[in-house]
């Protein structure tokens, strides 16, 4: 966890609408999230977290509300926004047909990275992927898969990283990496998991996400896991 700055806000959310079919998917949500700060958010299942996040990714567009990050506004500035988050979510997206190394390459040719080829060694490392890299992504396991998208999401080293369920897949031991790579500090995080364990060691905010509106919004500090439990079951109805 990190110490955060009373800076502008990096990520500023002003009531954020998706409806689909007319039905809400989120409503009138607001959130900020300052320079370094790492927010987990928590909810189950149709709660909008990945509605969020897609919206913030430029995947998807909101139906009403206001969306900033870094200054650059999402209607408006969306190609801008791109080259400043990385996005890790439960899907890898990553082109099965080729190896490793040739999709962290496509990748890097669309952020105009220089030194391609050794920047993609870099992020593959980090990963712990150097010796795959040059095996097709369709033989890989999910797990595996799961390393080449997080490294691909820091290739064009993000300020921003927005992550869904970035552990899904993974090992022990990649999580493991996975949650010390983010413990860095070097990114403002905004992040959705099922482990409300995990996401209190990381959290520096936590928010409970229940039928599109924040039902919660703490500072991890003045929380621990049975409370952080007991907090979710009752907002929400299920056990975490």
């Amino acid at each position: 966890m990190t110490e955060t700055q009373t800076t502008e806000p990096v990520i500023q959310i002003n009531q954020l609408t998706k409806s689909y079919n007319h039905r809400p998917a989120l409503n009138n949500v607001n959130l900020q999230v300052q320079k370094g700060e790492t927010v987990v958010i928590f909810g189950p299942n149709g709660a909008g977290k990945t509605t969020l996040l897609k919206i913030l990714s430029t995947a998807i567009k909101p139906t009403s509300g206001r969306v900033s990050i870094n200054g650059f506004d999402l209607k408006k500035d969306a190609d801008e926004i791109r080259r400043c988050i990385g996005v890790v979510s439960h899907h890898s997206s990553l082109y099965g047909s080729l190896t490793a190394c040739e999709n962290l390459e496509f990748y890097a040719l669309l952020y105009d990275i220089v030194n391609i080829r050794q920047r993609a060694r870099e992020v593959a490392a980090t990963v712990g992927m150097t010796s795959c890299l040059h095996d097709r992504i369709d033989t890989f396991s999910r797990g595996m898969q799961q390393r080449i998208a997080i490294a691909r999401s820091i290739l064009h080293n993000p300020s921003v990283l927005l992550m869904d369920e970035p552990e899904t897949g993974l090992d022990q031991q990649a999580v493991s990496m996975l949650w010390s790579l983010l413990e860095k500090g070097e990114y403002t995080i905004l992040l959705t998991t099922h482990s409300l364990e995990r996401g209190l060691e990381l959290a520096d905010r936590v928010i409970i996400l229940n039928k599109g509106k924040i039902s919660l919004e703490e500072p991890a500090g003045d929380m621990d896991l049975k409370s952080c439990r007991q907090a979710y079951f009752d907002l929400t109805g299920r056990r975490s």
